[in-house]
């Protein structure tokens, strides 16, 4: 019984485009990316491929090879499995922006995103000139509480 739900999931679905498994994996290289502080210019540079293939494997309009997803791995300082946490085997995910009820995937606009972007380098720049360990905390505490506060509201 168990075998058939899992073939029966969406990630082994050939006709759902874009794949879950690729638009999560995709979300997961943008998030870690952004996170870093990296642009896709120079990821693209340093994996001798366009910053335009780097928007395509972050929206999953392209799939990352095995070797592409290693060498993301290493030039963002993650394991390889980082890239698919929290992803089950129902092809559902606790990834912010895809679709647990069989909806589609949450697109965010390019300005949007482009906008999320800078705010997020500014935030990893400023958070991480924070050199006493106790101020980080705070500081994180506090974004963490806001952040809680705007989802209820």
């Amino acid at each position: 019984m168990r075998k058939k739900q899992i073939q029966n999931s969406p990630i082994f679905n050939s006709d759902v485009f874009p794949n879950p498994i690729d638009l999560h994996v995709g979300q997961k290289l943008r998030e870690r990316r952004v996170r870093t502080g990296m642009s896709q210019e120079k990821l693209a540079e340093a994996t001798n491929v366009t910053f335009q293939q780097i928007q395509k494997y972050e929206s999953a309009k392209n799939r990352i090879s095995a070797s592409r997803l290693f060498q993301f791995s290493v030039l963002l300082s993650v394991p390889v499995d980082y890239f698919f946490e929290g992803i089950d085997l129902s092809g559902k995910s606790n990834h912010i922006g895809l679709s647990d009820n069989g909806q589609e995937a949450y697109v965010v606009e390019d300005q949007q995103q482009k906008q999320l972007d800078k705010d997020m380098k500014k935030l990893n720049k400023a958070f991480t000139t924070i050199s006493d360990e106790k101020v980080r905390k705070i500081v994180l505490d506090n974004i963490l509480s806001t952040i809680k506060l705007a989802a209820k509201s």
